[in-house]
């Protein structure tokens, strides 16, 4: 194996690094040639890139094979080379002297490839710019250096050997875990055409399996186990002993639940929340700032876990134990829901003119260009929502610099998908103050959810109009999972605040709930006491808002 050499000085030993490549052999032919930076590795021609990169992951499986692990005494390997994250100085002058505290944490064994599977690098350095390499994968960690005076057996971390069979066994799917794109390989190395590699199928890596295993296994008898949680090594002097313990055991389940066939969302909050209270109180114990922020992150991703357990359930009652109603697909999940009644409160806000057709034309533009104050929009589109009414609509919009069109107004109206109208909101610019806070994929998913409600096959074919189907919309998101409109606790929507939003007078919601009851909209309505009680149809139930 090949020395790293340093410049500057340093009594540890200097890291140890090694080369695969992977290289068309000639032109007009699909062989490759796999080298070695060892100069006692000859190089190989291979017939095709396939074969190539398997050859490459077996030289460098044996290359582990014949080390014994990562050394605790090791110099950072890529410090010793001058890396960027190394070298504090300008490109146009001399390298400096790295600053000693970019390095930390126990040394590894790390390996790095390129995207396109072309090269497979292995090299000895600290944990801390092994996480800071892209791609770089860590297959075997070195033991914590022995006290001064401690001759002990080692103080219960595993032997060399030990980690060297589990760096092994994670190379053993090198190819799977570092050329994802082994496609682009083939296409990157061949000068002809060589075949790409056959697809994976199977059980999962071995290197998990190894991963998932105790640590606690290897130690000697009298020692006290040790683990990793969270890239972090749970140290064996911790104190208390029963929070060592805990954050062994979480170490080993949630490596165990990496390796189950089914995702349980439910296992995995609970073991999120676990994590959430040792890591806060490994945090107290030794007043680490890092350690609180990954507990306050546990705490989080259980609260996501167990909101898409809740909506993967697809139970139409707000009860977890409910076993008997009916499955429903929601279209949002709660979080877009929330989304969705904020973009219709923005809406009610801020739309430029108080009619309903104006308002709804705002809306459904409005969350088109919620993320970047553009998008593009077809004349089915305009005439669905609108029907004859679109055009003057188009024209006030236009007119009030509410919107801004790329071209004439009846031009829009004949577009068609393929040739679709690019607009512009200028209120939601990125320039100007941001009023939504959710992402591109809940964008699409609300604007869909909308479209849906909007364009229901039952609303066009009663002829419903827009105040009609903006108090369809209103209403399914203001729903509690079992249809039934407004909070459990109120029982309800107030007729003034829906009034307010479809634009109609509070004594006319009531002939509008009838007209969506004969649309099956709703399966009952009443409007008595100043509150519009409601359910949605079990047709229409996974529009609900899930409140």
């Amino acid at each position: 194996m090949a020395q790293v050499s340093s410049g500057e000085l340093d009594d540890r030993v200097l890291g140890r690094t090694w080369t695969v490549r992977l290289d068309a052999a000639a032109r007009g032919t699909a062989a490759v040639r796999v080298s070695c930076s060892r100069p006692a590795c000859l190089p190989e021609r291979l017939p095709t890139a396939a074969a190539g990169r398997a050859n490459a992951v077996a030289h460098l499986k044996a290359h582990l094979k014949a080390i014994a692990g990562p050394r605790p005494d090791a110099f950072c390997v890529c410090k010793a080379e001058g890396c960027q994250a190394h070298n504090l100085s300008r490109r146009d002058e001399r390298p400096e002297r790295g600053e000693p505290w970019r390095c930390g944490g126990p040394v590894v064994l790390a390996i790095v490839t390129d995207r396109e599977g072309r090269w497979w690098r292995a090299m000895e350095c600290c944990s801390r710019c092994a996480a800071a390499t892209p791609g770089a994968k860590t297959v075997a960690t070195a033991p914590p250096a022995p006290r001064k005076g401690n001759t002990a057996d080692g103080g219960g971390v595993p032997a060399a050997a030990d980690r060297t069979r589990a760096g092994v066994a994670a190379l053993e799917d090198t190819a799977v875990l570092f050329s994802d794109n082994a496609n682009s390989a083939s296409s990157t190395l061949r000068s002809g055409d060589p075949a790409p590699p056959p697809p994976r199928s199977g059980p999962l890596p071995r290197a998990r399996a190894a991963a998932s295993a105790s640590p606690a296994a290897a130690a000697p008898r009298g020692a006290k186990p040790w683990g990793k949680i969270g890239q972090r090594t749970v140290p064996q002097n911790l104190r208390p002993d029963v929070l060592r313990v805990e954050l062994i055991e979480l170490g080993d389940a949630f490596r165990a639940y990496q390796q189950r066939a089914e995702p349980d969302l439910a296992l995995l909050a609970t073991l999120h929340e676990r994590k959430a209270r040792a890591f806060a109180l490994w945090a107290d114990v030794t007043r680490t700032e890092a350690l609180r922020e990954e507990a306050e992150r546990a705490e989080k991703a259980a609260r996501t876990t167990r909101a898409m357990h809740a909506n993967r359930a697809h139970r139409p009652t707000c009860g977890d134990t409910d076993a008997t109603g009916p499955q429903v697909e929601w279209l949002l999940t709660r979080g877009q829901a929330v989304h969705a009644r904020a973009v219709l409160d923005h809406v009610q806000d801020h739309s430029p003119h108080p009619e309903a057709d104006v308002r709804l034309a705002v809306l459904m533009l409005t969350l088109r260009a919620a993320r970047a104050g553009t998008g593009n929009v077809t004349g089915q589109d305009l005439t669905g929502w609108l029907a004859g009414d679109a055009e003057p609509v188009l024209e006030r919009l236009v007119a009030g610099d509410w919107l801004r069109l790329s071209c004439t107004v009846t031009q829009a109206l004949a577009s068609r998908p393929e040739d679709a109208a690019p607009f512009t909101v200028p209120t939601l610019l990125p320039d100007r103050p941001r009023p939504f806070a959710f992402g591109k994929t809940s964008r699409s998913k609300i604007s869909g959810w909308a479209q849906k409600a909007v364009g229901d096959r039952k609303l066009r074919k009663k002829k419903l109009g827009p105040a009609t189907r903006l108090l369809a919309l209103y209403a399914a998101a203001h729903s509690r999972p079992d249809g039934q409109l407004g909070p459990e606790q109120d029982g309800g929507l107030h007729l003034d605040r829906l009034s307010a939003f479809c634009a109609l007078p509070a004594e006319k919601i009531g002939e509008q709930a009838e007209l969506l009851v004969a649309a099956d909209w709703f399966s009952e309505a009443d409007t008595s006491q100043d509150r519009l009680r409601a359910r949605l149809s079990e047709r229409v139930l996974p529009l609900s808002g899930l409140l």
